[in-house]
């Protein structure tokens, strides 16, 4: 790469660590940049698996707050099913030919931006209905782990709205504020980016010189996001990733 391209990646990186933290479309950003670059897709999409890794550790870290409000044993439930979901991702990936996601996704990534956009009208139906509705859900219920599940699946597959999708299932699973899910969320994807960067890294061919500079940038996007995120007010940050998703879905299409 010549020292310009170097400097878009790094750019790529640092606005894809940030958009982790925050809306969760960070492969938007960061994977068309490595394909300009002329880097094979499968090649890309692992490079870039691998190379978002540190932003979604220090956005991990920035949300420690607010991830101390989930209990324990939930946080270590939606980390582990995220993980193996990311294992069946990763394996997809590696064996099937792209355009099967790839025509899914952008529909995918809008109907859960539906979701996200009217989450706190569902989670008050969901209330009303429940025999104790003046009682806050902290036990995930296996739709939510089967949802957790499948966005690991997508997460290590592909990515791009992976955080979008995530927001949407823990949103409507669990009755926690939208800046503790935004945590719990780059948490989510920081375990199935870990698991299927791991696996990458054994057993497909990676771009290492761009992964390296896209988490030199990101590990200082991530960190920064997590701030930015924990500082919108809820209603304009469900806006944020509504237009975001919808963007990423377009341009998906």
């Amino acid at each position: 790469m010549t020292g310009p391209e170097q400097l878009a990646v790094v750019g790529a990186g640092l606005g894809a660590g940030i958009l982790t933290s925050t809306v969760g479309v960070a492969s938007l950003l960061s994977f068309p940049v490595l394909i300009a670059l002329g880097i094979p897709p499968v090649v890309a999409n692992a490079s870039n698996t691998l190379g978002l890794l540190p932003g979604a550790l220090s956005g991990a870290f920035g949300y420690r707050r607010e991830l101390r409000e989930v209990p324990r044993r939930q946080v270590v439930i939606v980390v582990l099913v995220c993980a193996v979901g990311a294992v069946g991702g990763a394996a997809l990936l590696l064996a099937l030919p792209s355009k099967v996601f790839a025509s899914a996704a952008p529909w995918l990534i809008l109907f859960t931006c539906l979701i996200v956009g009217v989450q706190p009208w569902i989670s008050r139906w969901l209330r009303a209905r429940s025999d104790h509705p003046h009682d806050l859900r902290r036990s995930m219920s296996p739709a939510t782990i089967l949802g957790t599940t499948l966005t690991g699946v997508y997460g290590g597959y592909f990515g791009a709205g992976a955080g979008v999708m995530m927001m949407a299932v823990l949103g409507i699973g669990l009755d926690l504020e939208l800046r503790v899910v935004n945590g719990l969320k780059t948490l989510a994807l920081l375990a199935a980016n870990l698991v299927a960067g791991i696996i990458f890294l054994f057993v497909a061919d990676l771009n290492l010189q761009a992964a390296a500079l896209l988490a030199a940038g990101s590990i200082v996007g991530g960190y920064a996001g997590a701030h930015i995120g924990r500082r919108l007010p809820a209603t304009f940050l469900r806006v944020l990733i509504v237009l975001a998703g919808v963007t990423a879905a377009v341009l998906m299409l």
